[in-house]
């Protein structure tokens, strides 16, 4: 079975979604409609995937083809039209950040499940096989006691955000690259080694003159006991990197695909994982839980968990010290 469903946010981002599934086999989903805030630009790219330009999300939910939405809009906006969305009787797909504070992504939450449709976040790293190895090393007891995790995503894209685009406004882009970028590094940790309960950060602009902070570094306590350290450029090369830190070894991910293993004692390994479309996947795990198959993997309670440590980040920038996460 086809699920039908529309995108709203035909930027850059939006595009790679459709881009990832549209015309290809065993996807589950087909892209039929979709609204966004510049129609003139999205039309030629719309028509070539067959895309039917609607004026706005109200007119997307009220089509009948459309089954369930693909939010790729700007960050403010999430929490609303997911609400919308649900009470419309439409599945939903949002990417990240989920919301800008915890209250509204319980409110996201509660409306999803008053309405009995699926809710799926973007965070695509969940995705990558070198994540799910950790995971299971992790669980099979294969780092001894978990003392510590580190963790950095870095990139130049912010160097692009000029005056008058959303991306540049510090509201929609609080602590630099954390919305762009760190909240997939937040959800990472999150899932590696489960809920933050403390942290204190440090944010500032380096090299940047747009308004926005290029330098974010956070330091943190895990419910469980590990500490953890986090940085997030965003004006610097490329950088992808999970480190865990146990009493009987240490696991790290160098790139997406390459995950490297040094015990305590004895010969460690490194192993390099096939590239995978990870944008393909999420939207699949989507498909297929909308349609009564495993559950999308990641839990709500998780989404709004990162949500209240990215609110609670932003609380401790401003207040110089430690902020427990709500």
């Amino acid at each position: 079975m086809m699920l039908e469903a529309a995108l709203v946010g035909m930027g850059r981002w939006g595009q790679t979604l459709v881009n990832s599934v549209q015309g290809r086999n065993g996807t589950g989903l087909r892209f039929v409609a979709g609204a966004t805030r510049s129609p003139d630009k999205a039309r030629g790219w719309a028509a070539e995937k067959g895309i039917d330009l609607l004026p706005d999300l109200d007119a997307v939910l009220a089509d009948p083809r459309v089954k369930a939405v693909v939010l790729a809009t700007p960050h403010r906006q999430h929490a609303g039209q997911v609400v919308a969305a649900a009470r419309a009787g439409r599945h939903v797909f949002v990417e990240k950040p989920f919301a800008l504070s915890k209250a509204e992504a319980e409110a996201a939450v509660a409306a999803c499940r008053e309405a009995g449709v699926v809710l799926a976040l973007g965070h695509n790293r969940r995705f990558l096989p070198a994540i799910a190895e950790m995971k299971r090393l992790l669980a099979e007891g294969a780092l001894g006691t978990l003392m510590h995790v580190e963790g950095q995503i870095s990139g130049a894209g912010a160097e692009g955000w000029k005056p008058g685009m959303w991306r540049a406004d510090p509201h929609e882009s609080p602590l630099g690259g954390m919305g762009a970028m760190g909240i997939h590094m937040i959800d990472a940790l999150i899932n590696l080694a489960g809920p933050i309960e403390q942290v204190s950060v440090l944010s500032q602009a380096r090299v940047l003159e747009n308004g926005l902070d290029d330098t974010t570094a956070m330091l943190c306590r895990f419910r469980a006991g590990p500490t953890g350290l986090f940085a997030t450029l965003a004006s610097a090369p490329r950088v992808w990197r999970v480190g865990l830190f146990g009493s009987q070894g240490r696991l790290e991910q160098r790139d997406a695909e390459t995950l490297v293993f040094h015990p305590r004692e004895g010969e460690g390994w490194e192993r390099r994982f096939e590239r995978a479309d990870i944008e393909r996947a999420e939207l699949e795990a989507f498909a297929a839980a909308v349609a009564g198959g495993p559950a999308y993997p990641l839990p709500l309670e998780e989404a709004v968990h990162g949500v209240s440590v990215f609110e609670t980040m932003i609380h401790a920038a401003a207040s110089g010290g430690p902020v427990r996460v709500p």
